[in-house]
């Protein structure tokens, strides 16, 4: 089962890859083909046929890590990365766990705690950082770069 699931993790891989070369938008190849191989295995083993769930298992963590280093990027100014990824990884394994043994409840739970955690720690404070960052520099005498608005305005009356 392990040489099938390398074959399939190369496969899609391979695939996304290629196909990255023909949409505007890019997808992590290697990420696609982990998902990928345990989407279908763990669709296979819902319709009964034999799966190593220790291989599924071992898939999902490594897709929960790497949702949370991705969105670990995304964190609005001022929020813990180590905290994001001590409450977000942990929660991501019992969606994984809750998945793979078709506990429908605790995934139901586990994906609103998720989904919380995404908010809390992903959502802007609703100040523009750039502003700040901004009128520090302006204050240092530096060139100064320009804020949201006014690259609007003057977007707006070009041309």
């Amino acid at each position: 089962m392990i040489i099938l699931t390398v074959i399939s993790i190369f496969v899609i891989t391979c695939a996304v890859w290629t196909v990255n070369k023909l949409f505007p938008f890019k997808v992590c190849p290697i990420c696609a083909g982990v998902s990928g191989t345990w989407l279908w295995m763990l669709a296979a083993s819902l319709l009964g046929y034999q799966i190593d769930l220790a291989i599924v298992a071992m898939l999902m963590g490594g897709s929960v890590v790497g949702i949370a280093y991705q969105l670990e990027k995304k964190l609005s100014a001022g929020k813990s990365a180590l905290l994001w990824k001590v409450l977000f990884i942990p929660v991501g394994f019992v969606v994984a766990y809750s998945l793979v043994y078709s506990q429908w409840a605790m995934l139901a739970a586990s994906l609103g705690i998720a989904g919380a955690l995404a908010l809390l720690f992903l959502r802007s404070s609703g100040k523009d950082q750039s502003n700040v960052k901004v009128a520090a520099q302006s204050q240092l005498g530096e060139p100064r770069p320009m804020g949201r608005e006014e690259l609007k305005k003057k977007m707006e009356n070009c041309c």
